[in-house]
């Protein structure tokens, strides 16, 4: 199965200055706000979101972190391969705050389940917001939902949704993959 864009790249700049509207809309000055991004796969997008944001809003300072939930998966020690760490980059309280959670594709929740285990580490918010760019519907394993979403988008067990940003892809776009088996 040759890929299927789901969005293209203009499409996805408009996805993109929704929901920064919606924040916008959402947290007023965002004084109490601060913002992370869920390794791997969703930094590149909060990054991607959280620069477009500061185009609407100049005066936005809230602080944007990275958070890697690696080593809280319920299935770290079950994998045949071991999981690659990434980088973890909070250099700030989130005790008090309100996070906005950024991943690309809420696919079964079991990343931002162990995120949110994660982010206790740095204190205790006062509300943590998700924000995907592409939710899956009807494949949740755990009970979570995005208060912000980009797109929703139906897909089988054998398909992959795969979002392509052009400073790592060469192109912006997503895509709907058929899984090798």
């Amino acid at each position: 199965m040759r890929p299927k864009t789901l969005i293209g790249s203009e499409q996805l700049q408009l996805t993109i200055d929704r929901l920064c509207h919606e924040l916008i809309e959402q947290h007023n000055d965002f004084s109490t706000s601060v913002f992370i991004g869920v390794q791997p796969r969703g930094v590149a997008f909060a990054e991607r979101l959280y620069e477009r944001l500061k185009k609407f809003y100049p005066e936005l300072e809230a602080p944007y972190g990275i958070l890697d939930p690696t080593f809280y998966r319920d299935d770290f020690r079950r994998r045949e391969e071991p999981l690659t760490a990434h980088e973890t980059n909070i250099n700030f309280s989130i005790e008090g705050k309100k996070v906005i959670l950024i991943d690309d594709v809420l696919y079964t929740a079991r990343t931002i389940r162990s995120a949110m285990d994660a982010l206790l580490d740095y204190g205790r918010p006062s509300m943590v917001e998700l924000l995907v760019l592409i939710e899956r519907r009807f494949s949740k394993q755990v009970p979570i939902t995005a208060d912000y979403i980009g797109q929703s988008v139906d897909a089988i067990a054998s398909q992959k949704v795969k979002v392509e940003w052009a400073e790592l892809h060469g192109k912006d776009r997503v895509i709907l993959l058929k899984e090798q088996s």
